[in-house]
């Protein structure tokens, strides 16, 4: 069994899955504002819905960003803090894959571009496409690295204009330049659920990390420090 948790996208969801991925316990309450008190009864209750403990759980998967520092922040630190209270393992998985894998189950798409809006005039951007896991056997939208960078994450500015005319999927896709006919899917928004298959099929693969190591992914590292720690007027 796996628990799952996403407070990244502007909501608090927690799902129970097992080992094919399928969901025993899903339950996701909208806005940010009370993330922090609703996190872990939430969890209480999802895994008292299908008479779990934390015991039964083989790992923790969480939404390691980039994103929203505070909801990054929150779901990170309560997976490293059952990690090490349960000795249990973590799966940290990407939000734009997330995003990805969710507009595939969503439109069937195999190929897009994922973009998340950073704010700061500036989004999270990725480039993924379907592929079968090996290991997993599953379909798993997949980072394809750019080639111009060693990072398959990264920011644009509003505005830009991808290399390919592939469609764009998440919030950020209509602050983007559109090429005519370009498809935008700017209402894709992964739960718990598409977190904890990613971080399954990852699990399967690759395993999982020790709470020291169940690290955040921001991009923009300095986005929480004052403008005068920034360096800025």
């Amino acid at each position: 069994m796996f628990l799952a948790m996403d407070t990244v996208f502007d909501q608090c969801s927690i799902a129970v899955l097992d080992a094919r991925g399928q969901v025993l316990s899903n339950h996701t309450e909208t806005g940010k504002r009370q993330q922090t008190q609703q996190i872990l009864p939430m969890i209480d209750a999802a895994l008292s819905e299908v008479n779990l403990n934390l015991a039964d759980i083989q790992a923790l998967i969480f939404n390691r960003g980039p994103g929203a520092f505070s909801g990054i922040r929150i779901n990170t630190a309560v997976v490293q803090a059952l990690s090490v209270a349960h000795d249990l393992p973590c799966v940290g998985v990407s939000s734009l894959q997330a995003i990805a894998q969710c507009a595939y189950q969503q439109y069937g798409v195999t190929e897009v571009y994922s973009a998340l809006d950073a704010r700061m005039q500036q989004v999270y951007f990725g480039q993924y496409e379907l592929v079968v896991d090996d290991q997993s056997g599953r379909n798993v939208m997949q980072p394809v690295l750019a080639n111009d960078s060693d990072s398959t994450e990264q920011l644009l500015d509003y505005d830009s204009q991808t290399a390919l005319n592939l469609a764009i999927v998440g919030n950020g896709a209509p602050l983007l330049k559109l090429y005519d006919g370009q498809i935008c899917h700017d209402d894709v928004w992964p739960d718990a659920t598409v977190i904890g298959q990613l971080g399954i099929a990852q699990f399967i693969s690759a395993g999982g990390t020790d709470a020291a190591h169940a690290l955040p992914k921001y991009l923009r590292n300095q986005a929480w420090k004052t403008l005068k720690e920034q360096g800025k007027a």
